[in-house]
């Protein structure tokens, strides 16, 4: 199994117990992906570290009233790093008000300009701003691959799937007040749908009292096999798959 999503280093135990746990579970590679450059740096040195982590190195729109020409530059500097497998995560966020609309569609347009200059996918966050979000990808990723992740607006499904992106679930897939997220799980293509566990947050619903970490990709995986009429070794291998032609990570 893969984890397309998570934070390491925003995660309660060390690196060493993250990745034993997530070996033991039958997790072979973990992308961490990067908040802001500092974060994204921290990322990188887990994937020097460790065979299975690999990394994106980004901005979070949370965080985007810091972006300066300064973090562009930096970030085209690690986006060249062998372990740096995407670009992100990046994308608008209007749900908090942490940082200027104007300033999140900066940052997320300059991150998509790494992700063509590197020849390297994009990890997209979007939240109360799908519309928003949608456009600007439509309008400044052709060409690019996309992923959408932690995938929340199951009524623009359609769009997103004739546009090409990949469409990665995270453990809010399991809750059961998200039963059209889980029908649209369903209905992904084979060779576009990725798991993940954006650990810390979102741990799926059968390990709800327990703080997220990359082996709980496995119970999100199980739960979005079922309702694609999957075995969880079929889906295992369609996610590997795609994994492996997204980030160029191998087996």
């Amino acid at each position: 199994m893969i984890d397309s999503h998570t934070h390491l280093d925003s995660c309660a135990p060390g690196n060493d117990e993250l990745v034993g746990n997530a070996r033991a579970a039958g997790v072979r590679r973990i992308l961490t992906v990067g908040l802001d450059v500092d974060n994204s740096r921290r990322a990188l040195v887990a994937a020097e570290t460790f065979d299975e982590v690999w990394t994106a190195v980004g901005w979070h729109p949370n965080g985007a009233d810091g972006y300066d020409d300064a973090a562009g530059a930096a970030l085209r500097d690690l986006a060249r790093h062998p372990r740096c497998a995407a670009i992100g995560e990046t994308g608008l966020d209007y749900f908090r008000d942490s940082a200027r609309p104007d300033a999140q569609r900066v940052a997320f347009l300059d991150q998509l300009a790494i992700a063509r200059e590197v020849d390297k996918p994009v990890v997209i966050h979007t939240r109360a701003a799908d519309d928003d979000t949608i456009a600007t990808l439509r309008e400044h990723a052709v060409g690019l691959t996309v992923i959408i992740h932690c995938f929340s607006m199951p009524d623009r499904l359609p769009e997103c799937l004739d546009a090409g992106w990949m469409i990665s679930f995270a453990g809010n897939v399991t809750y059961p007040r998200n039963g059209d997220l889980a029908d649209a799980a369903a209905l992904v293509p084979d060779d576009r749908i990725l798991v993940e566990t954006d650990a810390p947050y979102l741990t799926p619903q059968s390990r709800r009292k327990h703080r997220n970490e990359p082996a709980y990709v496995t119970e999100t995986a199980r739960f979005v096999a079922e309702r694609r009429g999957q075995g969880y070794d079929e889906l295992e291998a369609l996610v590997t798959a795609n994994a492996d032609r997204v980030f160029g990570w191998g087996a």
